[in-house]
């Protein structure tokens, strides 16, 4: 094995844990109100309210989960009023999935809170090179985001 391919395990086991403490460390800086929402919801939220009505199909391969889990997510944000139903215009056998005014509202505020806090500790924390270094290592995490699926080695794993 290369030493890059070496390394590579360990760099997904610390890159694993740093997304898993800032996440949490963002959920921490809501305000009390919006956690009663999790990162799934408020995802597939965001997205509904910026990018319009999605199918849950659609709004789950974007997010890169099961279509049943979608579900979920959506039946617990249309109880809480944040998204609602619609038939397709162009092709009534589909449904789309709309946000409310108060789903779009709920989806601006919350990532207001959430940046101006990372916004603070990054300028506060970060050399000028580290922030360089951070917009780069985001650029690279959309990319792997948006990679294709897993590839089987083949080897029964």
């Amino acid at each position: 094995m290369s030493e890059g391919s070496q390394q590579a395990p360990g760099a997904a086991a610390e890159l694993m844990k740093a997304m898993t403490r800032l996440r949490a460390r963002l959920r921490a800086e809501s305000a009390p109100s919006d956690m009663s929402w999790n990162w799934s919801q408020l995802m597939a939220l965001g997205r509904l309210a910026t990018e319009g009505p999605a199918t849950t199909s659609d709004l789950a391969q974007a997010e890169h989960v099961r279509r049943q889990s979608m579900g979920e997510i959506i039946a617990a944000l249309r109880a809480g009023g944040l998204v609602e139903s619609k038939p397709d215009p162009s092709d009534g056998r589909k449904i789309l999935i709309h946000a409310t005014s108060r789903g779009r509202a709920l989806s601006e505020n919350i990532p207001v809170a959430r940046e101006a806090w990372l916004d603070s500790a990054i300028m506060s924390t970060l050399r000028p090179e580290e922030r360089q270094v951070l917009r780069t290592a985001a650029t690279i995490m959309n990319r792997l985001a948006d990679s294709g699926p897993r590839q089987s080695s083949g080897g029964g794993d």
